[in-house]
């Protein structure tokens, strides 16, 4: 049992803030999915799903960091590239990264092109209840994909657990108020909800070439989300004052 007073000093709460600064930030991306991944859910069913996959997100994130000599044995080579080795660490991002273009090619394929069977009432019920889980898996898994940098970063920053575990909780929590809503912003406006999963796919890209070698800063990845963004709003602008234009 750690001594609090050990904890509770200067350099304790500015790794503190540190960390859950780091976490805020690259939980940006994060958002976004899960806003997307519960929008394929009922109306109801929405809310509950973003909270559980979240909080099993959280509890994922905490055992890594618990597991802190597991983390430092992702950088085990499996084999090497052309240009460079190929560690655990890139499997796991290049996998996440062939997940995320699946679900986004998917996705915007359902949202272009609806599917025109429905299923029988049974079949609904059990459809929408694997479904709910199905969800709620997602957003907990793929966070670890989204949080690793991060979870490593924090362990070469601070040696306290418990200071890790907290930065964790916190930014979580920030997280579950943020994504309510991102995601009504995206249900009310079906081309940025499109703009979204273009997003997700970026950022599919973007992990695929990290787990193979190629760095990409993620400032410029958040500054084209950011101008695809505005150019979104100043379309909605322009819909608003020119209704028929």
């Amino acid at each position: 049992m750690p001594d609090l007073s050990s904890l509770i000093t200067l350099d304790t709460l500015v790794s503190f803030l540190a960390l859950t600064f780091l976490e805020v930030v690259l939980g940006v991306d994060n958002i976004v999915f899960v806003a997307l991944a519960a929008d394929t859910l009922p109306p109801k069913e929405r809310g509950r799903g973003r909270q559980l996959g979240l909080w099993l997100a959280m509890g994922l994130r905490v055992l890594m960091l618990l597991g802190v000599v597991w983390i430092t044995r992702l950088d085990l080579v499996l084999f090497t590239l052309p240009n460079g080795p190929f560690s655990v660490k890139d499997a796991v991002l290049a996998g996440g990264g062939l997940f995320l273009l699946y679900k986004s090619s998917t996705e915007i394929h359902d949202e272009l092109e609806p599917a025109r069977r429905q299923p029988g009432p049974r079949a609904a019920g059990d459809a929408r209840r694997s479904r709910f889980w199905g969800v709620v898996l997602e957003i907990g898994v793929i966070n670890i994909v989204f949080s690793l940098d991060s979870v490593i970063t924090a362990v070469g920053m601070s040696g306290q657990i418990p200071v890790m575990v907290a930065a964790v909780v916190v930014a979580t929590l920030l997280m579950m108020v943020a994504a309510a809503p991102v995601a009504a912003f995206i249900e009310r406006r079906p081309s940025a909800k499109v703009l979204a999963l273009s997003f997700i796919l970026l950022i599919g890209m973007a992990l695929i070439a990290e787990g193979t070698g190629f760095h990409v800063p993620r400032g410029y990845l958040y500054f084209a989300m950011g101008f695809s963004l505005f150019v979104e709003m100043l379309n909605t602008f322009r819909r608003r004052t020119h209704p028929h234009g």
